[in-house]
């Protein structure tokens, strides 16, 4: 059996399929405590006699480690002069307008970085080789710090390092005896600009202690093979989440931005924005074309991490995103969470504080025989009088509370989309919004209303969607080089080819340690451009084996330059990077369902309070809702993963794929 599994803060959900080709799936709560108790659990569970072969997982470990600072301490090692690159960073204020504004404090403290006195130029070439002696008292200023000052990792990053790894593995060959983990900046991020490179080899030197752990628990637990999802989308071997598991902190959200798009596309969807709405939060990104939008920089806790991930914002709104009262007396929901212990109040396990989802319940927005087809049963008295305090604060009735909490959940889930979509230039409602996780669906349609969006799709299953993702991701791997070299006439195809070969080289190996077959391996080529004098870069594909010709790979870099920003310069173009990703594609299946059952789709009534009125409305089991059937709302439709709520004025049509095509009025 192949599993994937989809690691949450409130549940972890597994998908597996066996040699009978059939998609069973299985979701359990989480623990905090121990989080790779539910993966194992889950798995086996799936499993049952038979054996896990592969086991295909997104997670939230190193994320989580970094939002709550829990990983570290770490030291760094930089070039002398340079130890305080990590502080000053770009000198960007968060709020413009702030006199005194708060930053985040950087992951590495003053007393534990250290200056190496070496230096090499731009162009790797050795200005001041580190003495024997400059090394012999680095090690002893960093010994003293892992033994009396509890550093558990090492961040490596030298001035210049992306054009000449030697000094840093010199650096690396001294405190290779200290018994620390090392992470080399030559080797997390071999490219320009030092705060952007200090910042993630730091990061992946911070997460690696909680990671490595983490992932030697689900290695102790037996299965053949075991992968972990990349911020890329595509799954890496455990072994390399390891290594580099700065690599692994966009996992879940990346994982179901996966599966979103093997819907979208089975649907004849090419341009979608995903909405993954989980316990915790709430991730979104841009379907265009049929491909997903990327990125090569993200901040993620405060922290700088540039490495090759899918574009994804994320926001502090979920299922169990807590409701609270501002400094200026307004209501605000997220970022701070009840997470799956003691999770929102409806789930009686000791929250008192006022969610989201208890905020559902109150307006009969979830079914009363509670969440996973009645197995995890919802306290509507604990919901209400959570809601019910909020509501004294505010002022305002119980219902009129539930609606304000989940009119501010919406505004901020709206708000992402926006990152997403209007601030790169595309109009939301020309695009199809595809909700999924457990509270997707049931807010879909009020979200897609603030935006002025008419079209839904809802996956089979959407609860489940990301551990589908984890299952049928491909693996990808990631390799660059800097070159920063102009880019006309005098840069030919043969060059381009040449530069390629120590990247196609390093994509063969990597491949090959994955087992991939020949017959399913795919190299895409990329480069980044941009104008003489700018300081950041455009990706522009590279469509043909040989690297293309330069002329057109300029005016490719024109008309991107063109979409992105609504112009294009008569200045030259430089060559800054060459890109390569390597992928081995995987067996694919279809998404979980629930399988068809025969009899009336109605299972009784709901009473829902929308927009301040009461509605009486079906509530519909899913699993009985054939292809071909129109559901108009006001209805509710549940299922095992997740509830589907239809307002008035909306209409829904199941596909022959088990989706749902909604179409929603002004």
């Amino acid at each position: 059996m192949r599993v994937g599994v989809d690691s949450g803060g409130t549940f972890t959900d597994v998908v597996g399929v066996g040699a009978d080709g059939v998609v069973r799936a299985y979701k359990l709560p989480s623990q905090p405590a121990a989080p790779w108790q539910p993966v194992v659990d889950g798995a086996r569970q799936l499993a049952g006699e038979g054996a896990v072969d592969e086991l295909s997982h997104s997670t939230t470990v190193a994320t989580n480690a970094l939002l709550e600072r829990r990983g570290g301490p770490v030291a760094l090692v930089t070039t002398a002069g340079f130890e305080d690159v990590l502080e000053i960073g770009r000198q960007a204020r968060p709020i413009l307008y702030a006199l005194h504004p708060a930053l985040p404090a950087p992951l590495v403290d003053a007393p534990l970085r250290f200056g190496l006195a070496e230096r090499l130029a731009a162009d790797g070439s050795v200005l001041q080789a580190p003495s024997s002696e400059a090394l012999a008292e680095l090690r002893a200023r960093v010994e003293a710090a892992v033994r009396e000052g509890g550093v558990r990792a090492v961040a490596i990053c030298l001035l210049h390092a992306y054009a000449n790894a030697a000094h840093e593995r010199a650096v690396a060959e001294v405190l290779s005896s200290l018994g620390v983990p090392l992470s080399l900046s030559s080797e997390v991020l071999p490219l320009p600009r030092e705060f952007e490179r200090t910042s993630t080899t730091v990061v992946d030197a911070y997460v690696r202690p909680i990671v490595a752990p983490y992932l030697a628990r689900l290695d102790e637990a037996g299965f053949a093979r075991v992968r972990v999802l990349a911020s890329n989308g595509g799954a890496m071997s455990a072994a390399d989440a390891a290594a580099r598991p700065a690599r692994t902190l966009l996992s879940g959200p990346a994982a179901g931005v996966v599966g979103a798009l093997a819907v979208a596309r089975a649907c004849g969807i090419s341009d979608a924005i995903t909405f993954d709405m989980g316990g915790t939060s709430t991730d979104v990104a841009l379907i265009a074309g049929g491909e997903v939008a990327l990125a090569d920089e993200a901040t993620v806790a405060g922290c700088v991490l540039q490495l090759p991930m899918l574009a994804i914002h994320t926001v502090g709104a979920g299922g169990g995103s807590i409701a609270s009262i501002d400094a200026g007396g307004a209501l605000k929901v997220g970022p701070e969470s009840a997470g799956a212990e003691p999770g929102p109040a409806a789930y009686d396990r000791g929250g008192t504080r006022a969610t989201v989802t208890d905020a559902n319940l109150v307006l009969g927005r979830l079914p009363a025989s509670g969440l996973l087809g009645g197995a995890m049963p919802l306290s509507r008295e604990r919901a209400r009088a959570a809601v019910a305090e909020l509501a004294g604060k505010l002022g305002v009735s119980v219902e009129d509370a539930a609606e304000d909490l989940l009119a501010v959940a919406a505004a901020v889930m709206a708000r992402a989309i926006k990152v997403v979509s209007v601030e790169r230039g595309h109009d939301p409602a020309a695009f199809t919004l595809l909700p999924f996780g457990g509270a997707g669906a049931l807010h879909a349609c009020q979200v897609a209303r603030e935006l002025g969006m008419r079209r839904i799709l809802v996956p089979p299953s959407p609860g489940l969607l990301s551990a589908y993702g984890a299952l049928t991701a491909d693996v990808a791997h990631d390799f660059v080089v800097s070159l920063m070299r102009p880019a006309g006439p005098r840069l030919t195809p043969a060059d381009v080819a040449s530069a390629f070969l120590p990247l196609t080289a390093a994509a063969t190996r990597a491949l090959d340690g994955d087992e991939v077959e020949p017959t399913a391996r795919r190299l895409e080529r990329a480069a980044t451009l941009r104008y003489a004098g700018q300081s950041f870069e455009l990706t522009v594909p590279l469509k043909r084996a040989d690297g293309t010709v330069p002329d057109d790979l300029v005016a490719a870099f024109h008309d991107a330059h063109r979409a992105r920003y609504g112009y294009a310069l008569d200045r030259a173009v430089e060559l800054a990077t060459l890109r390569l990703r390597a992928v081995g594609k995987v067996t694919q299946v279809a998404p979980p369902s629930e399988r068809h059952e025969s009899g009336a789709a109605e299972l009784g009534r709901a009473s829902l309070r929308l927009d301040g009125q009461l509605h009486d409305a079906p509530l519909l089991a899913r699993r009985r809702l054939v292809p071909g059937v129109t559901v108009a709302g006001p209805a509710l439709i549940t299922e095992y993963s997740s509830t589907t709520l239809l307002p008035p004025g909306a209409r829904a049509e199941v596909l022959p794929s088990g989706a749902l095509a909604v179409t929603i009025g002004s």
